[in-house]
């Protein structure tokens, strides 16, 4: 290992902020990271991390060190995009990251074909619907709903991200067709949470313009759009749910929309992120493909849902 990959290597203890996190991303043992480091010092002649036996913090040598080091790896990665950019035929690996729902409703086909189409490409996709950092855990592009809050990436936006409101005709007989948006107040719902996300209540716009927000009552959470859609087809609750999820329920008659006067408010849009402008070409060509595959007016998911364009008055 040269001086170079011992330098990534203090750069990814740092930003992980322990080496048996780091160890782990490598697949290495804990021992293996700390010789190396050792060996950095020693090549640098300085010390760069004050050790004590459960934690380790910066020099000041260390920290411009670290500063270099990111440096360093930007340089490194500018170079490798730029050579693959005079490639006549895309090859590598292409590392993507999106929610599990729309890498395998919309990713993995695109995924199929692109392969097909450049066969020299390797694909590395991961489903997490946990957020993650692109460029320490080496990614090309992500799919995401919402766009991101770390302003150095690159976000465009895929697709707008339209709510409709969902029960089965089992609902619709037990409780009756809903009139008002008051109505849903006392009735069972199914709604999504997670760590960073807690659906509470129906945003909407009144008769007035004003934006309001109808509490529900939630009797069931999940962080998966598939149980929450089973949950609803049950009969046992409502759901206010993307319209990207949704399969053939709508078409199939398993699900109703409902109160499809109202005008809900979007939820944040679908986003591909990546972490520089200077794209390789076998990301930007993908990048393309799923556009194409989305379609770039009416997004693929609402030609699932019949006369949609006409329901919750094509909220923006």
């Amino acid at each position: 290992m040269d001086t170079t990959s011992r330098l990534l290597m203090l750069l990814e203890v740092i930003e992980r902020g322990s080496f048996a996190k780091a160890a782990e991303s490598r697949n290495i043992d804990r021992s293996v990271i700390s010789k190396q480091i050792s060996r950095l010092e020693d090549e640098l002649g300085v010390r760069l991390l004050n050790r004590t036996t459960r934690s380790f913090s910066l020099t000041a040598a260390g920290a411009e060190m670290v500063k270099k080091a990111a440096e360093l790896r930007d340089l490194l990665s500018d170079t490798v995009r730029l050579a693959e950019n005079y490639h006549q035929e895309p090859r590598g690996t292409l590392k993507i990251t999106s929610s599990s729902i729309i890498g395998k409703r919309y990713i993995q086909p695109v995924i199929n074909d692109f392969q097909k189409r450049f066969p020299q490409v390797e694909v590395e996709l991961r489903l997490d619907d946990r957020l993650i950092d692109l460029v320490s855990e080496g990614y090309d592009l992500a799919f995401r709903v919402g766009e991101p809050k770390d302003s150095s990436f690159i976000a465009r936006k895929i697709a707008r991200n339209r709510m409709l409101l969902l029960a089965s005709p089992e609902f619709i007989e037990t409780y009756g067709m809903p009139k008002h948006v008051e109505d849903l107040k006392e009735l069972p719902a199914a709604s999504y949470s997670s760590p960073s996300k807690r659906v509470s209540g129906i945003r909407y716009r009144d008769a007035n313009g004003d934006i309001v927000e109808q509490n529900i009552k939630s009797v069931f959470r999940a962080n998966d759009a598939e149980v929450l859609l089973m949950k609803a087809i049950s009969g046992n609750a409502y759901v206010l749910a993307p319209a990207f999820i949704l399969d053939d329920e709508v078409k199939r008659g398993d699900l109703v929309p409902i109160l499809t006067d109202m005008e809900l408010l979007d939820y944040s849009a679908v986003y591909a992120v990546y972490p520089h402008r200077d794209l390789p070409v076998r990301t930007r060509l993908f990048f393309d493909a799923m556009r194409e595959f989305i379609g770039k007016d009416i997004p693929i998911w609402e030609a699932n849902i019949p006369e949609f364009d006409s329901m919750y008055k094509g909220s923006t």
